[in-house]
């Protein structure tokens, strides 16, 4: 494990591979940066530096700090491009695919292309109903286990063989009470309206969608929703929910890997 220093905490990542070009990955809420273990290698012997870090607040990332916003982690991610030499590619997941979008769109120098899994990018947030059922869902003493149960509903077709034992280590990780409030504070920030810059967003985008993904009434419809809005470049992953780098990382390692090179020739 690596520490990255911030003005509030540490964030904590892992790194992949000694040298190439920069492909920084950021991970959804409530996940842990493990999620990346499968397709980090994968990049890495594709010749590319994969820094996957975990989000403040979650898996061993500091607790204590003042904003949990996407806007937050987009800076952590830029910090850490800066401290290890860029541009990057940017990888971001779910909410961290809402950061992605955000540092593509406000430090354009510091990213050369952005890959998409499974994000949120319309900024309009959760209903009423909808907030209300997660805030529940989150509170103690049920909590924890509620949101394991709540990620793992996520993971509609294949899983990896240590599905199981990452499901339990992200568990592990909500059972301080410190820890479970940072991830409070990140899901009451996660589902505001959240503007993702889209127009501003210059860099190459490919767009990564499990054919499965649960969150959305029709995932094919919204994937190709963003793939126009970016000009980007739409893979869907099949036998994959919301988590295909995980689920699929043989499907998703070499489309990233591809789309990576072109960015890096640009």
């Amino acid at each position: 494990m690596h520490v990255l220093n911030r003005p509030e905490g540490p964030i904590a990542y892992d790194l992949y591979g000694e040298e190439g070009p920069l492909i920084v990955c950021l991970p959804g809420m409530g996940d842990v940066r493990a999620t990346f273990r499968h397709l980090a290698p994968e990049l890495a012997a594709a010749g590319f530096r994969v820094a996957a870090l975990d989000l403040r607040g979650h898996g061993d990332s500091g607790t204590a700090f003042t904003d949990y916003t996407p806007q937050a982690a987009a800076d952590d991610a830029a910090a850490l491009i800066r401290e290890l030499g860029g541009p990057a590619l940017v990888l971001g997941v779910s909410v961290g695919g809402t950061a992605a979008a955000w540092l593509a769109a406000t430090r354009p120098e510091l990213v050369s292309g952005i890959v998409l899994v499974g994000a949120f990018l319309r900024g309009d947030g959760m209903g009423l109903v909808k907030r209300t059922a997660f805030q529940a869902m989150f509170l103690r003493p049920w909590g924890p286990a509620a949101v394991v149960s709540y990620l793992s509903s996520l993971f509609t077709g294949r899983t990896a063989d240590d599905h199981a034992e990452h499901l339990a280590a992200i568990r592990a990780h909500l059972r301080p009470r410190d820890r479970y409030r940072a991830i409070l504070a990140t899901v009451a920030n996660a589902f505001r309206p959240v503007p993702a810059r889209l127009d501003d967003v210059r860099a190459p985008a490919l767009v990564v969608m499990g054919e499965g993904d649960p969150d959305w009434p029709d995932p094919a419809a919204e994937a190709a929703w963003m793939t126009e809005r970016l000009g980007a470049t739409l893979l869907m992953v099949p036998e994959a929910g919301h988590f295909p780098h995980a689920q699929r990382a043989d499907v998703v390692a070499p489309a990233v890997a591809a789309f990576a090179r072109e960015t890096a020739r640009a």
